[in-house]
């Protein structure tokens, strides 16, 4: 079977007054390969809210993908290329910020106002140095877009890449599958992670075992190392959602700060002035 390389509970942070957990980076896991960041946002809106006091604002990114999965709720998209959609529960918002973009994501008018609940993961996949200044690019899909695979207690969602036989219902550059799995409590599932692949689950509630391993409990990222097998297989012993990512290294220096991902300082501090001078857009709310 495929080898289990680390396992991590996530960390609480406080992004911008936003409490959150991050599964990635973690203690001494700083990232995998092609993917930088894992953020888990779980939470109950009052309501009486207007949408500007919710979410976050206006901000660039550059070089890499950020992607939003919606699991309660919903996310009022905005960017400078004139993108504006609001994506539902079951959905996911995947946006290429290749050479820059500037971007709002914030619960929409109505979650604002009356309140709910409230859940998404975003993950960033590093974009290869070919890629990283291609024209920004967006794509949304509600949860009746996306492709399912169905067992027996199990129900997985295939956003990219190809899972079961699925194909994913979004295509870009990246070399990478993500998947959005459901089990029931008592089901097993079993799956291949290529050789070649970097491989992430992470369990975002409930209670599982992994690889015949001992039981994890929610918040908990398995780091999939290499092994003589492709083969991963999961039981859960109480229902249990989980989010798969595998995906080719990029095997290629990264730079990071803040909102900017790319290969050398030099392409950092032009990402600043970039952003500073408006060339990634300007969004007004």
């Amino acid at each position: 079977m495929r080898a289990i390389k680390s396992i991590h509970k996530s960390q609480k942070i406080n992004m911008g007054g936003i409490i959150l957990d991050q599964p990635l980076p973690v203690g001494d896991l700083q990232s995998i390969d092609p993917f930088l960041l894992i953020h888990h946002w779980e939470d109950k809106l009052p309501g009486d809210q207007r949408q500007r006091e919710v979410g976050v604002g206006p901000h660039p990114h550059r070089g890499f993908s950020p992607v939003t999965m919606i699991y309660a709720g919903d996310i009022h998209h905005r960017d400078s290329f004139g993108n504006d959609s609001i994506v539902k529960a079951g959905g996911v918002q995947w946006m290429v910020a290749g050479k820059g973009v500037t971007h709002s994501e914030r619960p929409s008018q109505e979650l604002a106002a009356d309140g709910g609940d409230f859940e998404i993961i975003q993950f960033w996949v590093n974009l290869p140095a070919s890629e990283k200044m291609a024209q920004p690019a967006y794509f949304p899909l509600q949860a009746n877009e996306i492709p399912t695979y169905e067992g027996e207690g199990v129900q997985a969602s295939v956003v990219h890449g190809k899972f079961k036989g699925i194909s994913g219902g979004i295509k870009s550059a990246h070399d990478v599958t993500v998947v959005s799995i459901t089990l029931k409590a008592g089901a097993s599932l079993a799956f291949d992670i290529p050789k070649s692949d970097n491989g992430i689950l992470y369990q975002l509630d409930g209670s599982i075992a992994v690889q015949n391993g001992d039981i994890t409990y929610a918040k908990t990222i398995y780091e999939m190392g290499a092994g003589d097998s492709e083969k991963v297989e999961i039981r859960a012993a109480e229902d249990t959602r989980l989010l798969l990512l595998h995906g080719k290294p990029l095997n290629e220096k990264v730079v990071q700060y803040g909102p900017f991902v790319m290969n050398d300082q030099t392409q950092i501090m032009e990402a600043i002035r970039d952003s500073q001078m408006g060339k990634m857009g300007v969004l007004i709310e």
